[in-house]
């Protein structure tokens, strides 16, 4: 049976191209075309290079090619992703994924996709082995109470938790089993540089800040990130899919820095004995705003009695409307 996979043209290619960019998708990776045959996987500080092939030769040059990737101007670090149905692959260098792989990961992200949850997919940093699977949130039980282990799960940038689920089910003030979820948001910094000039007007747009907005419903949040750690999170607690894509929250972030740093000024003119005053609205050029966004989480402990409360892991705070229900104020 093995020998109906070995080949692999490029029709087959290009279907395999999309369906472990479809898998990677629903884990939270953005899949983008790098240089074909080459894909690239990016998932935060997590980078994958991807190839799907048969060809031995093709696989060999990738095992042992040495890439180059640059981002923001900075060379990052990335691991090999192959995907060949190959029987004799040799690809010590490469995470590598074959035909039982191929079934599991797309039945399990199907499922995924069909609950609107995120596949909580990790990859071993030792090289030459196979990437494992967690369970779905669907198929978690309850976390362990404070001080007992529990089997760690994806790696994701996140506030830390520091409210137990006790003690969360005690705040909330309702009978219920308290469960954890890590709710999506869009970390933001900027840098504004230029000027605008009118007539002997100069307006600087000189500055920076941060912030960050939900990833669900786009709202801006007021949010310490000072403590937020990359770690991997308990292996039951639901990490929920943005439903704002970077795109969209970087069109959103640059439209409320840009009338942050908007300046409405006056001029007075006098010419004889008349005197007039003309107002004008000076905004700064994009391109003269540098932003940078990491999708980040926030833990939220969900306990689900006669009604649902949702309580802050991070600050205890209660949220005045369940996540669930598309809005949350802190």
């Amino acid at each position: 049976m093995k020998e109906m996979y070995l080949s692999m043209d490029e029709k087959v290619r290009e279907k395999a191209r999309y369906a472990i960019k479809t898998i990677l998708e629903v884990a939270g990776f953005s899949v983008s075309t790098l240089e074909d045959p080459f894909d690239l996987a990016d998932r935060g500080d997590e980078i994958l290079m991807i190839l799907c092939s048969n060809d031995a030769k093709e696989i060999g040059d990738y095992n042992s090619g040495s890439y180059r990737l640059m981002k923001d101007g900075n060379e990052i670090a990335y691991k090999k992703l192959l995907f060949s149905l190959a029987s004799d692959v040799d690809a010590p260098d490469c995470i590598v994924w074959g035909h039982d792989e191929f079934i599991m990961y797309s039945g399990e992200a199907a499922l995924s996709s069909v609950l609107g949850r995120t596949l909580s997919l990790t990859f071993h940093d030792e090289k030459g082995r196979r990437s494992t699977s967690e369970k779905t949130a669907s198929e978690a039980g309850e976390l362990p109470d404070s001080g007992e282990m529990e089997t760690p799960g994806m790696i994701i940038a996140h506030l830390p938790i520091r409210i137990q689920k006790q003690a969360a089910e005690k705040i909330a003030r309702i009978q219920g089993q308290a469960a954890l979820k890590f709710m999506p948001y869009w970390r933001y910094t900027y840098q504004s540089s230029g000027e605008q000039v009118y007539k002997d007007h100069r307006v600087p747009f000189e500055g920076e800040g941060s912030g960050g907005i939900n990833a669900i419903n786009a709202l801006a949040m007021d949010v310490k990130w000072d403590s937020l750690i990359e770690d991997a999170v308990p292996q039951s607690a639901e990490i929920v899919r943005p439903k704002i894509s970077k795109d969209e929250a970087a069109e959103k972030i640059l439209e409320g820095i840009i009338d942050s740093l908007t300046k409405k000024i006056r001029i007075k003119q006098a010419i004889g004995d008349a005197i007039s005053y003309e107002e004008r609205v000076m905004k700064p050029d994009r391109k003269n705003i540098a932003l940078q966004i990491q999708q980040v989480y926030i833990p939220i402990w969900q306990v689900r009695g006669k009604k649902i409360v949702e309580v802050n892991a991070n600050t205890g705070e209660v949220l005045a409307e369940p996540m669930d229900e598309g809005v949350e104020v802190f």
